[in-house]
């Protein structure tokens, strides 16, 4: 089994995005800093309620699809479709917003901490002009498992065949077949987790500290690695925890302006057009 490498590290930067919500991202820092399929990934974690209580007003999407992974805390998210959810610990919420969806993100708490992740991933043009989904996922349908190594996943998305179990995530089944599994490893610890050949993948640190093939990846650092069946994880003295997230390949040309992400300028200026007359969402 031929396990993967680093191939670059993405430190986190911080930034800020929605009415004033403070981030680090790694992933979609810039056109050049993308990793087919994926566009963005977002951790969002503080304490300070001046941080995140601003929250994400409506806005609209085309032609991708978010995923957000909360923590800790508590936010709802309504849109034009008329759904409602409520993300809380755990949770995740799937949304495809394809032809077009506008909604909002708004923390329903006043003090504490909030904490989670969200993640853009493309669509490939055939699926673009879709028409919108939105599913929520319960944290009581992601269960932790237990590998005989002593580390413990949580399968979001994707299949995962390990120690003699197959162990299926509780997200859709979309084209880009994305794996998206949160570990948590025990001091001294690791873990070998298999991935598809061919797919592109990274892995992010968010607590403690953790290795691949002797090289540390930083916390809240993003590490893409080579092709490979595996990926060889090993913790430090502290333990630790992250995501590794994989997917396959679109091979498209990305044109993007904000929340909008087609193949050309020409469909960027629809989808301007669209949202500025109302028919975005439609």
């Amino acid at each position: 089994m031929t396990n993967r490498k680093i191939k670059k590290i993405i430190a986190g930067r911080q930034t800020s995005d929605g009415a004033g919500v403070k981030l680090l991202r790694t992933l979609g820092q810039s056109a050049a800093v993308r990793l087919d399929p994926f566009l963005m990934l977002d951790e969002f974690s503080s304490e300070n309620a001046d941080d995140y209580s601003a929250g994400f007003p409506s806005h609209p999407h085309r032609g991708f699809e978010t995923v957000t992974y909360m923590l800790d805390g508590h936010m709802l998210h309504e849109d034009h479709m008329g759904n409602q959810g409520n993300l809380r610990a755990g949770d995740v919420q799937w949304m495809t917003a394809a032809r077009g969806i506008i909604h909002s993100e708004m923390p329903q708490q006043k003090e504490g901490r909030m904490r989670g992740f969200q993640l853009w991933v493309n669509l490939p043009a055939a699926e673009k002009m879709k028409p919108a989904q939105y599913r929520d996922i319960s944290a009581s349908v992601m269960p932790w498992h237990q590998l005989s190594s002593g580390a413990s996943i949580k399968l979001i998305a994707g299949t995962i065949d390990i120690d003699g179990h197959t162990y299926e995530g509780a997200a859709p089944t979309v084209s880009t077949e994305p794996l998206y599994v949160d570990i948590s490893i025990p001091a001294d610890s690791g873990a070998i987790i298999p991935v598809t050949l061919g797919h592109n993948a990274f892995v992010y640190v968010f607590e403690g500290g953790i290795s691949i093939g002797g090289e540390p990846v930083p916390q809240h650092s993003a590490a893409v690695l080579s092709d490979g069946a595996s990926v060889s994880l090993h913790s430090g003295e502290q333990g630790g925890r992250l995501l590794l997230i994989a997917g396959k390949p679109i091979g498209e040309p990305i044109a993007q302006y904000g929340p909008f992400v087609m193949n050309t300028q020409a469909e960027i200026d629809q989808a301007l057009r669209d949202y500025r007359d109302g028919t975005l969402a439609r």
